[in-house]
């Protein structure tokens, strides 16, 4: 496993959310972190992406210690596309997606044409490179999205942590990014994303990880883990589980 979780607890000041985790993430795999909120979700997906220092144990990047790894070089495995960013001004769409390749050129550095390709590529994957010259301040809620999305997916790293990436995205957009996301997996990246939609999840990744009160409560295949059972302990809902007549994955329909 290229990245695993030992002993690791992470809070906010002295409050601690994720509470003694020890998990492996299985590469080459979409995973998804699902649970209630408040459960520790995006707090451990920001400790693997070294947001977050841990008060205790640790995150391990191919055996090492990840908080001890040069910036530079962990940014060229793992890219991060957080809850909320930041609404630049004065700053146009293709030069936002630029950004992600500063792992490669620096900060201030000069783009070269391989660059310029990967950034067009992240764009059009992604459908925004229509809005490339248009200020990502002009642009609406799930536009910006989209070019967050972009930028990170211009960062090229094997490793996609995707912090509940479909928020203000129309239902068209949703169900076109988790298929990009499945086209991105069949190519070779390890995606990690916290989600809120079970059907979703169950429908698009491989391996599900469901937390609740800041610990694992069981991970696995979404046909081994998701049950009657699970949803009513875990989310509080009564519902059932029947199989999708088109993708053949667990779906879940609340009574």
């Amino acid at each position: 496993m290229s990245l695993s979780i030992h002993q690791l607890n992470v809070g906010y000041q002295d409050k601690t959310i994720v509470k003694q985790i020890t998990l492996d993430i299985p590469d080459g795999k979409i995973v998804a972190l699902l649970g209630p909120n408040g459960c520790g979700k995006s707090t451990l997906l920001k400790a693997i992406a070294r947001i977050l220092t841990p008060q205790s144990g640790e995150v391990r990047w191919q055996g090492t210690n990840l908080h001890k790894l040069p910036s530079r070089q962990l940014a060229t495995q793992l890219a991060l596309l957080p809850q909320t960013q930041p609404i630049p001004e004065g700053v146009k769409v293709k030069d936002l997606v630029a950004y992600g390749r500063s792992p490669y050129t620096g900060f201030w550095g000069r783009l070269n044409k391989k660059d310029h390709v990967i950034i067009q590529q992240a764009m059009q994957q992604v459908g925004v490179d229509i809005l490339a010259e248009q200020y990502v301040s002009e642009l609406s809620g799930g536009q910006r999205q989209r070019v967050w999305l972009a930028m990170t997916l211009a960062q090229d790293t094997p490793y996609l942590l995707l912090d509940e990436p479909t928020t203000y995205m129309d239902l068209n957009h949703q169900v076109e990014l988790m298929k990009l996301l499945r086209q991105l997996n069949q190519k070779g990246k390890t995606i990690i994303t916290v989600l809120h939609d079970i059907n979703q999840a169950a429908r698009y990744c491989d391996h599900l990880i469901v937390m609740r009160d800041g610990d694992v409560v069981t991970q696995g295949s979404p046909d081994s883990v998701l049950t009657p059972e699970l949803l009513l302990s875990v989310f509080n809902v009564d519902a059932q589980i029947h199989t999708d007549p088109i993708a053949n994955t667990p779906m879940c329909i609340v009574r």
